[in-house]
């Protein structure tokens, strides 16, 4: 999206702002000093490699834990556009935080979507029901635009209704005052992905690119209103961040 633009910037923790009280932070050491979290309103967008369907996971059990913690007490509306949903691993992550796993998979609530109509309605006329039902504060919709990359789809159609559901999410996020986060998987360069990615860089108001470089693995800050953009290097080691990103190849 645009990482040219900041990819080179190292930010020292001197830099940027303090943690609001009300942040919905990743708790990964470094990262927290570049990003210390998710803000109501948000609209994100995390994207540069498929670790991103992982780190669903961490979000879904982080947002249930008390804001002293850096979650939200909250439950979590989950769209599963992808089939990236993994109950083993927010298990494990669940017991991670000291939360029952049995308990926390229960404040999850999932709807998969298997195409780009179905991923259509359940954005605009299901996911506001869903969140006043459950009081959630956090929403989250996994690979946002691999049905509308279908070339069965033509690429006017497809691009017209996926500037609809961005259109509606930034909205709902800011009319709800909740922070929704949406995934960008990576796949193949095309006229159609550029356009995609050009239209879901302009819609949210955060952006973090999650990417592998010759130096190792790093998380990139490229959009928000109030934080200082910029990039840190992943910790090598942190029990939690070594099960988000086990399968970090790239």
């Amino acid at each position: 999206m645009g990482r040219k633009n900041v990819q080179n910037l190292v930010v020292s923790p001197s830099n940027v702002q303090p943690m609001p009280q009300t942040a919905f932070s990743l708790n990964m050491p470094g990262v927290d000093e570049l990003f210390p979290g998710f803000l109501p309103g948000d609209f994100a967008v995390l994207y540069g490699s498929r670790a991103v369907a992982t780190l669903t996971s961490l979000l879904c059990v982080r947002a249930q834990l008390p804001p002293q913690l850096g979650g939200l007490g909250s439950s979590v509306v989950f769209i599963d556009g992808g089939i990236t949903f993994r109950l083993y691993r927010v298990a494990q992550l669940a017991q991670l935080h000291d939360l029952n796993p049995e308990e926390a998979l229960r404040r999850i609530f999932i709807s998969r979507a298997f195409t780009a109509y179905q991923l259509t309605s359940l954005v605009m006329e299901k996911m506001e029901e869903t969140v006043k039902a459950c009081d959630a504060k956090v929403a989250i919709i996994s690979d946002l635009a691999s049905f509308f990359l279908d070339t069965n789809i033509a690429a006017e159609e497809a691009q017209s209704i996926y500037s609809q559901i961005l259109a509606y999410l930034a909205d709902f996020a800011r009319r709800r005052q909740i922070v929704v986060v949406a995934t960008y998987m990576p796949f193949e360069n095309s006229k159609r992905n550029t356009t995609l990615q050009q239209l879901t860089y302009q819609n949210a108001t955060t952006v973090l690119c999650f990417a592998k470089t010759a130096y190792g693995k790093q998380v990139i800050l490229e959009k928000h209103p109030a934080y200082m953009l910029g990039a840190t290097k992943l910790p090598s080691k942190t029990k939690t961040l070594n099960d988000f990103i086990g399968d970090y190849n790239g």
